[in-house]
């Protein structure tokens, strides 16, 4: 059998892809990035046929970069942006609408009359999930709602529903394998968690025929095969990006916990057999599925974190490139006390207010770019103290843990030590930082035989640097104290 692993890493503003040799080091990447579109003021879609397209070419990249064929690949797996939803023909594969991608606010008002209606309770009991449009359930309503036919169509089993992992599934096995993995499922708000099965209760409360539905498999399991790259490859590994992280970073036993800084931020905590309900509106999850066995987690998701800093240049212009940002935030005047709240697309955890909007505070006459780009990387941290802040209190396993962290903002030691100053715990950086890739290859690389059980994986997790906190504890209050009042400022604003 071939040593070598292809994970597909589906994300948000790219599509990448890696081959993986056995023990995990990276052989070969391919990357692109693709449009965003935004149709409407809190509106945010992609189209299908852009990420189909840049996945496949990303696998293909992937393998030229590592110089292999389809033949050298044991098996794919998959990782994937949760919550995007995608409705699909049954019969041609082709979408009825663009995606709507989880940052999407189109249904709030859908979530705010359910709320009024007294069901969020009910909600949160099945599925660990709080009434809000980032889930997938009111995004598949929408749509059928506002195509022509198709609510008739879904009736009839002709559409299909997914998020995103489900739709490269059914692409690449040509129609064959509609399914999905217990963690993306956990995330529809029509899964219900404890049961581990579709909800037809839920299903009846946000209008979503059961005929549209995947089926659901453990994050190691047979997912089918595809031809798309010149010869026949098993798909055997599939979950969510930030579960997928989770794997990758070796967080298997309670109480560890790992946050990602992509687009967005994204932390987990592993509350081992137990489904932890939250009593500071935190979300309940599937960590992962493995032998029909669920591993739960508290979570905790910020809609808006390296995505300040593409803000920063692409929006505003203060940078030319990511990259400069460590240096300006250096620079700026330790005097100001600039705090920006990135509620761009809403406020996630623990606020959840899908109407809130984005806001600077603490601006005066010498306040400079310098200022503002260190607020955008305060920011994150902050918004990881609220949502650590929220896990410890729910559950008292969360006390003494490490932080373990990855995505592309953890490259930026600055942003890093300040998470640990503002956290006053230890922030840990590992030796891959592939972490989302790498856990969809465990994933099928356990199913393989290829790697080994998960105790015995996670011995192989490496550190490559270690940020211990080292700010006073008085400064960090403060700091604290002037955030909070600029999130509150800002949700009375709302």
């Amino acid at each position: 059998m071939s040593k070598y692993l292809l994970a597909i890493d589906q994300g948000t503003t790219s599509s990448r892809a890696l081959v993986f040799h056995a023990d995990l080091s990276v052989a070969g990447v391919g990357q692109q990035e693709f449009a965003q579109h935004y149709p409407a003021p809190g509106w945010v879609e992609h189209d299908p046929e852009d990420i189909w397209r840049t996945t496949v070419e990303t696998m293909r990249g992937a393998l030229d970069a590592a110089r292999v064929t389809a033949r050298d690949i044991a098996a794919i797996g998959i990782a994937n942006q949760r919550e995007t939803t995608v409705v699909w023909e049954r019969a041609t594969g082709r979408a009825i609408h663009n995606a709507i991608v989880w940052q999407d606010r189109r249904t709030a008002g859908d979530c705010a009359r359910l709320k009024t209606d007294g069901l969020e309770p009910f909600v949160a009991a099945r599925t660990g999930l709080l009434l809000d449009p980032y889930f997938s359930a009111t995004k598949i309503a929408w749509i059928l709602d506002h195509v022509a036919g198709a609510r008739a169509r879904a009736e009839k089993g002709e559409l299909a529903f997914g998020t995103i992992d489900s739709f490269l599934l059914w692409r690449l096995t040509g129609g064959v394998v509609h399914a999905t993995d217990a963690t993306n499922a956990s995330r529809t708000m029509l899964y219900d968690i404890h049961a581990g099965a579709w909800d037809a209760e839920l299903c009846r409360i946000f209008r979503v025929p059961t005929a549209m539905l995947p089926d659901v498999r453990d994050n190691a399991a047979d997912f089918g095969v595809t031809d798309i790259l010149g010869a026949p490859v098993a798909i055997a590994g599939m979950a969510g990006d930030q579960q997928a992280a989770m794997a990758g970073q070796a967080c298997f036993a309670p109480g560890m916990m790992k946050s990602t800084y992509g687009t967005g931020c994204f932390a987990l905590l592993n509350t081992g057999d137990a489904a932890v309900a939250s009593r500071n509106r935190l979300l309940t999850t599937v960590a992962c599925q493995l032998d029909g066995k669920r591993t739960y987690a508290l979570e905790g998701a910020i809609f808006i974190a390296g995505a300040a800093v593409q803000w920063l240049r692409d929006g505003l212009g203060l940078i030319a490139h990511a990259s400069e940002a460590d240096a300006l935030a250096a620079e700026a005047d330790p005097a100001q006390q600039v705090y920006l709240v990135p509620a761009f697309t809403g406020l996630g955890a623990p606020h959840w207010d899908p109407q809130a909007r984005g806001a600077l505070y603490g601006l005066t006459r010498g306040t400079t770019r310098r200022e503002i780009v260190r607020a955008a990387l305060e920011c994150v941290g902050y918004q990881t103290a609220d949502l650590i802040d929220a896990m410890r209190a729910d559950w008292a396993g969360a006390a003494d843990t490490v932080l373990r962290v990855d995505g592309g903002m953890t490259a930026s030691d600055w942003t890093m030590q300040f998470l640990a100053d503002i956290l006053d715990a230890p922030v840990d950086r590992p030796g891959n930082r592939e972490t989302t890739a790498a856990g969809a290859a465990y994933f099928a690389g356990l199913r393989m035989g290829l790697l080994p059980p998960p105790r015995e994986f996670a011995q192989s997790w490496a550190l490559e640097k270690r940020f211990a906190p080292r700010m006073e504890g008085d400064a960090r209050l403060a700091k604290l104290d002037g955030w909070r009042d600029a999130v509150r400022r800002t949700l009375a604003a709302g």
